[in-house]
């Protein structure tokens, strides 16, 4: 076992506790925290490095609840305004990638997260390839392997497809990588598939993730049967949902979808009541303000969400709907549209996002025990 390392810098952001001026932390050989605290009451034990950060702050790494890492590359590529239009888009572009190429991808994706100072990802995907190249690089997350199908005829196989994919995944899991479950969003899935893929999910204790509540299409499509998304149902002769009436997220507690487990993706289209689900169901939120903003969503009730007690994270989406991939530029927006200052923004970074995850016990703050994923922050002289 390597013999750890230990940083220092002019400042320690701890997130559960104050800011430690000419602070230090102590890594393991095996990556977690063993000491954090002033520079000179943390350990230097012979052998092991000490690596001054100088003038910086160290931060623990920042969690981005919701990810597409198998789209990297697609910056551009996709400017439809329309929602449904982009959604078709992405998919053919999707479809002209081979599989080596997804992995690619995926692996640029981990990179680029990383060089944005992001450690944990919750991505969500169909290939494969993101847990896969978690699995190769030494990453950190949660891939959630998406299953879709709109029609209830295609229940059985979209189900036994799910099962097969789950079982080739599992391989690459381990004590940093985790595999979910996504039944895609209410224009992909049916009601049946929703449910027999949460109860599937949660028979293998696997986590589930939702898009859900995103678009005006998606509520018109549940609610009256109407809209962009019910016009291609007819089309393909796929029946409408049944009864009509619900909104996105009772439409999730009517299949039993909803539960601690459950990361809700996107909730722009949420009342009050929607909210008051969430809480009984105990769901967690990932929100994505700048992609919100670039498909004309709206804006996600933030406040409602905080002012609930939700665990709510921050996520890019994809790159196909906002480049470049700037976890620290959704904070600024979320912080802007919901009047939140720098310490809430850097806490909904850091232990907010994996409290979202269920991921509070490994990492989100700096704290002994915790894995050292470490970001460093450079200061202007100013700040000391």
């Amino acid at each position: 076992m390597e013999p750890g390392r230990r940083y220092r810098a002019q400042w320690v952001l701890p997130v559960e506790g104050p800011p430690i001026r000419k602070g230090a932390v102590l890594l393991g050989g095996d990556g977690r925290i063993l000491a954090v605290g002033s520079d000179r009451d943390v350990p230097s034990p012979p052998g092991v490095p000490d690596e001054d950060q100088g003038q910086a702050a160290l931060l623990p790494g920042l969690v981005n609840c919701h990810t597409h890492l198998e789209l990297t590359g697609f910056e551009g590529l996709a400017p439809e305004p329309d929602f449904p239009a982009w959604i078709r888009r992405i998919m053919a572009l999707k479809a002209g990638r081979t599989p080596e190429q997804l992995l690619a991808q995926a692996r640029q994706g981990v990179r680029d997260c990383w060089a944005a100072g992001i450690t944990t990802v919750a991505d969500t995907g169909d290939s494969g390839a993101v847990i896969q190249a978690l699995a190769e690089l030494g990453g950190s997350g949660i891939a959630y392997h998406e299953v879709f199908g709109p029609h209830p005829d295609q229940l059985e196989a979209s189900m036994a497809n799910l099962e097969r994919q789950l079982d080739r995944l599992a391989r690459f899991t381990g004590p940093r990588i985790r595999l979910g479950v996504s039944p895609h969003a209410p224009y992909s899935v049916s009601g049946p598939l929703y449910a027999r893929a949460a109860a599937v999910a949660r028979a293998r204790s696997l986590p589930l993730a939702v898009h859900i509540a995103e678009s005006v299409e998606e509520s018109r499509l549940l609610d009256t049967g109407t809209g962009a998304f019910a016009v291609a149902w007819v089309e393909r002769g796929i029946p409408l949902p049944t009864p009509p009436g619900d909104t996105p997220l009772a439409w999730l507690d009517r299949h039993r979808v909803l539960g601690p487990d459950t990361l809700c993706i996107h909730c722009v289209q949420a009342g009050p009541a929607d909210l008051d689900r969430l809480v009984h169901h105990r769901a967690a939120v990932a929100h994505c303000p700048r992609s919100n903003d670039r498909h004309r969503h709206g804006v996600a009730p933030l406040a409602g969400f905080r002012a609930r007690g939700l665990r709510v994270g921050l996520g890019t989406d994809s790159v196909g709907s906002v480049a470049p991939l700037d976890l620290r530029g959704e904070a600024v927006l979320a912080g802007r549209l919901a009047g939140l200052a720098a310490p809430e923004l850097i806490r909904m970074l850091t232990l907010d996002g994996a409290r979202a995850l269920g991921l509070d016990r490994e990492i989100g703050s700096l704290a002994p025990g915790k894995w050292g994923d470490l970001v460093v922050v450079d200061l202007p002289e100013a700040v000391d």
